[in-house]
């Protein structure tokens, strides 16, 4: 009879000499009677570091719980003070910034910035050893984030962005689900390598939460975060993102981040199309992301911090007067792409200016993310694009540029591609009949970014080292 066990040798893959060990190992022992090994499919072992014991998973379901309500508290923070800053009522968060007054929206920035400013710079002083930068604490560190400072900062980041600061919604629940797993592992006494394995989890399934999207934040984690689309990855990575995204339906609604977007259907305009600007998408992505990172190593610390996010947002509120879809995480402005709404002019300008006055509010001190504003600067470059393409090649939907757009550019700028397209089918419940030309975009946006640099918008903002 053989038995299961480690294989030794120095043979690369398969057979007795991989050197694969299933940690746990199978219920089963008997092979089959080929006599070759479960382990020599390469997906199906790896977590001898991080081995899925009993305790591993009982820390995962309890921070999929956690992660689906601390995403809900940090979307009631947003909601409440986007209507407290531009009111309620019927239309979008960029209707209603429209409507107000010019001095209305410099007002709201800058009381947020006069707000923010002085509370990060004494949170920060308070706490001045304790982490809370969740992908730095999983690639460098030992995946232990405070709970305090990073509960704080979450809900100072909503505000921000609520009333208008050019950032990412995502960051505070991505990193609130970190601190859920972080918290898990130290109270079941985990490994480090699980505690690393459970905060990624926790990280991707706070960003699947407050999307809806749980297989782009199983993605997320894996490909991201971890780095492996091996099963002992995967399976975790799943499992906690869709628990997070059933949890958080007890507040956030069921239906798909960007609503009643057409189904649009396949070109050959449209995949020549995504051919040609793939790379230029990649090159753009490149010279944004050195733009973030550039700004994440020369913000502002210290007392300059007090004043200045009163100062950054000032001048994004003064921007704008003239362009209202610049204010928050640029939801509203990739909506409206994918519904094909905009004129060139507008779009090239709002293609131009989101990462700018993003990189202004990052460093002027604040806490954000960067994954909506660069996911909407790539739909609005793919809806300006794909008008002037429009008139070389008539046919295709000016929608349909920017979902390609977007994939392209956000698979670039995570430097995941797989997750970057999954994203952005999930995120609008489209775009599976145009899969082909969002591949097409995508891959060759990320390989020629990828060669180009290879930073990611994450990777690009990690601090120097200790």
């Amino acid at each position: 009879m053989r038995q299961y066990r480690p294989f030794a040798g120095s043979r690369p893959l398969g057979g007795e000499h991989s050197g694969r060990l299933r940690v746990p190992a199978p219920l089963l022992k008997r092979r089959l009677p080929s006599g070759r090994g479960a382990s020599e499919q390469p997906n199906s072992t790896g977590d001898g570091q991080a081995p899925l014991t009993a305790r591993f998973w009982v820390a995962l379901v309890a921070t999929g719980i956690a992660t689906g309500l601390l995403g809900d508290a940090m979307m009631f923070v947003l909601f409440s003070f986007e209507h407290l800053a531009f009111g309620s009522g019927a239309g979008d968060y960029q209707h209603h910034v429209e409507q107000a007054s010019a001095l209305h929206r410099v007002a709201s920035l800058a009381i947020a910035g006069a707000f923010v400013g002085p509370a990060w710079y004494g949170l920060r002083r308070l706490t001045p050893t304790e982490r809370s930068e969740v992908d730095d604490v999983i690639w460098r560190g030992d995946a232990r984030l405070s709970a305090r400072r990073s509960f704080v900062s979450g809900i100072l980041s909503e505000i921000a962005v609520g009333m208008g600061a050019s950032m990412g919604r995502e960051s505070a629940p991505k990193l609130m689900g970190g601190v859920a797993g972080s918290l898990g592992a130290d109270w079941l006494g985990l490994s480090t390598p699980q505690r690393r394995l459970l905060v990624a989890c926790g990280a991707g399934a706070g960003l699947a939460a407050v999307y809806n999207v749980p297989l782009g934040g199983a993605l997320f984690t894996a490909e991201l975060l971890v780095g492996s689309i091996a099963l002992p990855i995967v399976l975790p990575a799943l499992a906690c993102s869709g628990i997070a995204t059933a949890v958080a339906w007890c507040y956030l609604p069921e239906h798909a981040t960007y609503v009643d977007i057409p189904t649009y259907h396949f070109s050959l305009s449209l995949l020549t199309w995504g051919a040609i600007a793939g790379p230029l998408v990649g090159l753009i992505a490149s010279g944004a992301i050195r733009l973030i990172g550039w700004t994440a190593s020369h913000k502002l610390s210290g007392k300059a911090t007090i004043l200045g996010p009163l100062v950054a947002f000032s001048i994004l509120g003064a921007v704008g007067v003239a362009f209202p879809a610049l204010f928050g995480n640029g939801k509203d402005m990739a909506h409206r792409a994918f519904l094909g709404e905009g004129s060139a002019l507008v779009l090239l300008a709002l293609f131009a200016l989101k990462p700018l006055v993003t990189a202004l509010c990052l460093g002027s001190g604040a806490t954000g993310g960067l994954f909506t504003p660069f996911l909407s600067t790539g739909a609005v470059l793919g809806a300006a694009a794909g008008i002037a393409w429009s008139q070389l090649w008539p046919g295709t939907p000016i929608g349909a540029f920017a979902l390609v757009g977007a994939a392209a550019m956000i698979g670039a700028a995570l430097q995941a591609p797989l997750a970057g397209l999954v994203l952005v089918v999930e995120l609008t419940h489209s775009g599976m009949a145009i899969i082909v030309p969002m591949i097409v975009a995508t891959f060759l946006a990320t390989a020629l970014s990828r060669a180009i640099d290879g930073y990611s918008i994450y990777t690009a903002r990690l601090p120097a080292p200790d």
